[in-house]
């Protein structure tokens, strides 16, 4: 077996191939439940357990678009006050487009439209905000080619994944916005916040 399948089994396979394309990937991530814990699953255990957070998403279709013939790109969203947010990415005609998993609405899937990765990050501003309603993404990454991580089977492990995550603290990050544009920034109105909260997994209250 070619290493780029890593160690996928036949059935396993089968099924990243069927999603098919970029789209595919994304309405499969989109019809698992958002999960809320500390975890850090490698795609074969997110196909298992059919849940995901944003982290383990970004990965997850990583591997998909590379079972699918998309080299496996990742990029790292940092935000202020607030989580940061990764999603994998791939070009189509010359322009980049976006698979994500978020507790936010407005946080997934992007078309591939535009022309540079920094048009691609921007999108995501909009949408992206914390619960005191602070507009926070700032800085977005270089992509990562996660064939990097091959020798440590990143797409099949049981182990956690927590190497990709701590990598990005330690890549270069481009910031989108100058300190007098973040001084003049307004909070997210009622309507988008809500909008923005649709469906919006939340942890059970303690008793």
């Amino acid at each position: 077996m070619s290493h780029s399948h890593g160690d996928w089994m036949p059935a396993e396979l089968r099924k990243l191939r069927s999603l098919k394309d970029p789209y595919g990937i994304q309405r499969f991530l989109d019809s698992q439940p958002y999960h809320l814990q500390d975890t850090a699953w490698s795609p074969r255990r997110v196909l298992r357990e059919n849940t995901s957070h944003c982290y383990e998403g970004a990965l997850f279709g990583a591997a998909a678009l590379r079972a699918n013939g998309y080299p496996p790109l990742i990029i790292d969203l940092e935000a202020e006050h607030d989580t940061d947010h990764v999603i994998s990415v791939f070009k189509q005609h010359g322009h980049w487009g976006a698979i994500g998993k978020s507790n936010y609405t407005g946080c997934r899937y992007r078309e591939p439209v535009y022309r540079t990765l920094r048009e691609l990050a921007l999108s995501y501003f909009e949408g992206y905000f914390n619960l005191r309603r602070e507009r926070s993404l700032r800085t977005f990454s270089n992509p990562v080619n996660l064939t990097r991580f091959d020798n440590q089977e990143w797409m099949t492990t049981e182990k956690p994944v927590w190497f990709i995550a701590e990598y990005l603290f330690t890549i270069r990050h481009t910031p989108l916005l100058n300190p007098t544009l973040i001084r003049h920034l307004h909070r997210v109105d009622d309507r988008t916040f809500r909008a923005g909260c649709v469906d919006r997994a939340e942890k059970p209250a303690q008793k």
